[in-house]
């Protein structure tokens, strides 16, 4: 029993380390980005040794890909919040998914680790892994339930997904620049909507 206490102890105090080091990074990484935040100033934020973040990450490149599938993580989830895969009007649930990424993409920083640090520091076949799980996991998911059941036409999904994707990423640079959100969503929601094989 008491071997099983310490086991758990030690699993806790490791995942606190591992959260408080992702989380440091992180408004690190946003506020003075990957190239200038080094990594004495993230153990220094962490409150941690310098040998923790070692014994955790093997660099700094490896806590960035952490803090980067973090957000990604996060940013799914949301997606599959606001649109359930077994939704009756699929359409209408690849519209809501689309805004939910979006919205989740407003959240400050995010942007900047997802679609402007993440394909520079990991390179563009990293992060279409970590997207590939995530973001355009849902998106994929969602497009293929839709051709299924009639709601879109039936084109090739792999083409659809990446074009779709790239199409919500530009959309999301161009709210951080300034552009106002319901512009974007006006045409992205026509897009989607012109999917339909009853136009």
């Amino acid at each position: 029993m008491q071997q099983d206490s310490a086991r758990r102890s030690n699993r806790d105090r490791t995942d606190a380390t591992r959260a408080a080091l992702i989380a440091a990074a992180r408004a690190l990484f946003v506020d003075k980005g990957y190239a200038a935040t080094g990594t004495p100033e993230i153990v220094g934020a962490a409150g941690v040794t310098r040998g923790a973040l070692y014994h955790h990450f093997a660099d700094k490149e490896a806590l960035f890909r952490a803090v980067v599938e973090q957000e990604a993580e996060v940013v799914a989830a949301g997606i599959e919040r606001a649109a359930p895969s077994k939704a009756a009007d699929l359409a209408s649930a690849l519209s809501a998914g689309g805004r939910a990424y979006v919205e989740a993409m407003r959240e400050p920083g995010r942007t900047r680790l997802l679609l402007l640090d993440g394909p520079a520091v990991l390179g563009r076949t990293v992060m279409d892994e970590i997207d590939g799980r995530h973001g355009n996991r849902t998106l994929r998911e969602g497009l293929a339930a839709a051709i299924r059941a009639g709601a879109i036409a039936p084109l090739p999904l792999d083409a659809l997904t990446g074009l779709l994707g790239a199409m919500y990423d530009r959309a999301t640079l161009a709210i951080a620049e300034g552009a106002p959100v319901e512009d974007q969503m006006q045409v992205l929601d026509a897009v989607v909507a012109g999917l339909s094989p009853h136009r």
